[in-house]
């Protein structure tokens, strides 16, 4: 058995090489290509928000400031026979076509580089090692730290910046392969995971709990009356927020929602889509670092109630490199034993200070005296 709050990171070079070009030409009728074409008029230039320097800024972070009892290790590329239990056989023909080629693969966001193929089978891959670890008890928990994003990515298509589901396969490949009965995904991201919905839907031993920022926001999807058909009814939990939502939100959905499903659901793994575009920086939502730890903390406590202690993290969202980094180094630092601070609390003690301060400059009745 791992040792308790164990933790293995696991970062591989090879997704770096997603590199898609942002001037490549769109596909007829996109809205996209009018919005670039405002923002050269203004003189502003477009940029591929998912870009390689969103893993580097995590590892250089990681670097300056490592988590004790954090290993690293690199990941593996997924294999078709992996990937096509969650996509059909013709979109894999269609994503390996584009094999060594730059072009858009979607209506609004998707686009391939020569070496994204790659990247992405290694993310998709990636994700399976980091399963793999903790079901084989290697480590208690892990945190794929992975690109291309994978939960917008659908059975027949890319969406949302995704070619491949990363956490999707990894979740069939631990019923297929590991002995998982029952897996949880939790997805934390702001936006909400269309492609793990749109894959799980009537799957009865696959749960998705998804809380996301609402529609219209991107992509559009994840109504609270979605909850799955068939055999799979209940095991899809959406929670759609408000714009501004934050730390009381998020907590109060885990503790009077996540916790009792997971309960009734009694899951074998647990998997977490975390992205970071919740955070304030990337003006989505309002969840600050003392939010993801304290719902890290509460993970871990329903994976050692339930699946004894087996919790892996991937990496979705979040494009403000200075959030992004330190959101990871907080979860990576809850998951090794770290303390999870009160949200809320900070900067309380600074503002009792100050008011103590200044309290007597405020106390003369007649304001015109002096103090």
């Amino acid at each position: 058995m791992a040792e308790p709050n164990s933790v293995i990171a696991f970062y591989d070079e090879r997704t770096l090489s997603h590199q898609p070009d942002s001037d490549a030409p769109f596909l007829p009728g996109r809205i996209d290509r009018r919005v670039r074409e405002l923002l050269s008029a203004l003189k502003v230039p477009w940029v591929y928000p998912e870009h390689a320097g969103r893993l580097t800024a995590i590892h250089h972070l990681l670097e300056l400031e490592p988590v004790p009892g954090v290993a690293f290790e690199t990941g593996k590329a997924a294999t078709r026979e992996q990937l096509g239990r969650v996509h059909t056989s013709s979109y894999l023909d269609h994503v390996y076509d584009l094999r060594g080629q730059n072009a858009w693969l979607d209506v609004d966001t998707t686009a391939v580089s020569p070496g994204s193929v790659d990247a992405a089978e290694v993310a998709a891959g990636t994700t399976i090692a980091a399963v793999e670890a903790v079901i084989q008890g290697r480590s208690q928990s892990a945190f794929a730290v992975v690109r291309p994003p994978g939960h917008h990515a659908e059975p027949v298509r890319a969406r949302g910046f995704c070619l491949f589901n990363n956490v999707a396969v990894a979740a069939a490949h631990a019923r297929a392969e590991l002995g998982c009965e029952r897996v949880l995904i939790v997805d934390w991201d702001a936006h909400h995971a269309n492609g793990t919905q749109d894959i799980f839907w009537a799957d009865p031993n696959v749960m998705l709990f998804d809380i996301h920022r609402a529609s219209p926001f991107y992509p559009g999807t994840g109504n609270l009356e979605d909850v799955g058909v068939g055999l799979g009814e209940g095991t899809t939990v959406n929670v759609p927020m408000p714009a501004g939502a934050g730390d009381q939100a998020y907590l109060k959905a885990f503790e009077e929602i996540l916790v009792p499903a997971a309960n009734w659901f009694q899951p074998d793994l647990i998997l977490v889509s975390a992205g970071f575009d919740p955070h304030p920086f990337d003006l989505a939502l309002n969840v600050s670092y003392e939010g993801f730890a304290v719902m890290t903390r509460m993970l871990q406590t329903l994976a050692h109630q339930h699946c004894d202690g087996r919790l892996v993290f991937v990496l979705e969202g979040g494009y403000h490199l200075l959030s992004l980094s330190r959101g990871v180094r907080t979860v990576l630092a809850v998951l090794a034993g770290g303390e999870a601070p009160t949200p809320g609390l900070i900067g309380v003690a600074e503002a009792q200070a100050a008011a103590a301060f200044h309290r007597q400059a405020f106390t003369s009745e007649d304001p015109d005296s002096p103090p």
